[in-house]
């Protein structure tokens, strides 16, 4: 039986700038460095945001932009700031999709190796009653 999400594992090029985007970005902390041991198949960086343990792990392969990604609940009250942090560090933000009113704002945004992420206000409940509301 499934308990909970263990972690998430991102293959990255350079692990300390994305460690900084991490950081930066999600308020993340590192909580371990592998440096010259590597008790994986490649070095890595484990950070926490939030409680969510967030692996990265240094590669050279290129990765591919698709609409696979990532998203974290924040506050509304919360959004201008987080959008401002994304202004403020020149990361490439999307438009924001077409929503129903009342199903949460979402920020859209790539790191350094195309992943995407999402920081979104809204929760499944809502968007759930909400669609529900507009059949």
């Amino acid at each position: 039986m499934i308990e909970s999400l263990s972690h998430m594992t991102f293959a990255v090029k350079n692990l300390a700038k994305t460690g900084q985007f991490l950081v930066d970005i999600f308020d993340a902390k590192q909580v371990y460095a592998s440096d010259d041991k590597e008790f994986s198949v490649m070095a890595e960086r484990f950070y926490l945001i939030g409680e969510i343990w967030v692996a990265i792990m240094q590669t050279e392969d290129n990765i591919e932009r698709s609409y696979n990604h990532i998203a974290f609940k924040i506050n509304d009250a919360d959004f201008d700031m987080y959008e401002q942090r994304l202004i403020d560090h020149k990361i490439e933000m999307l438009p924001p999709r077409p929503r129903v009113t009342g199903e949460g704002r979402s920020l859209y945004f790539y790191d350094y190796d195309n992943h995407l992420f999402e920081l979104h206000t809204g929760t499944l409940s809502e968007r759930l009653a909400r669609y529900q509301k507009a059949k």
